[in-house]
């Protein structure tokens, strides 16, 4: 799954929807495009997570860059979120 510079609400519903209507699987979610990051898409990201786990699957961020990194830090998501490089 890969997320736009600025997931809205309707996108993260969608991406939501999806998950909870597949099997469960392993999930890589590109989000390269997310820059600048901000606390709209750590929410976005916590969501997709939320959901993903709730439903069987295993969540993985890829491309994250280190302003989303930094952020997801602080808010003590970075491990949650299964960060790759």
């Amino acid at each position: 799954m890969t997320l736009t510079a600025r997931p809205g609400r309707e996108e993260v519903d969608r991406l939501c929807a999806e998950l909870a209507a597949a099997p469960p699987t392993e999930v890589v979610c590109e989000a390269g495009a997310l820059a600048p990051a901000g606390l709209a898409a750590v929410d976005a990201l916590a969501r997709l997570k939320l959901t993903a786990t709730r439903h069987g699957h295993r969540l993985r961020l890829h491309g994250a860059g280190p302003e989303l990194r930094a952020l997801l830090r602080l808010t003590g998501l970075e491990d949650r979120l299964g960060l790759q490089p």
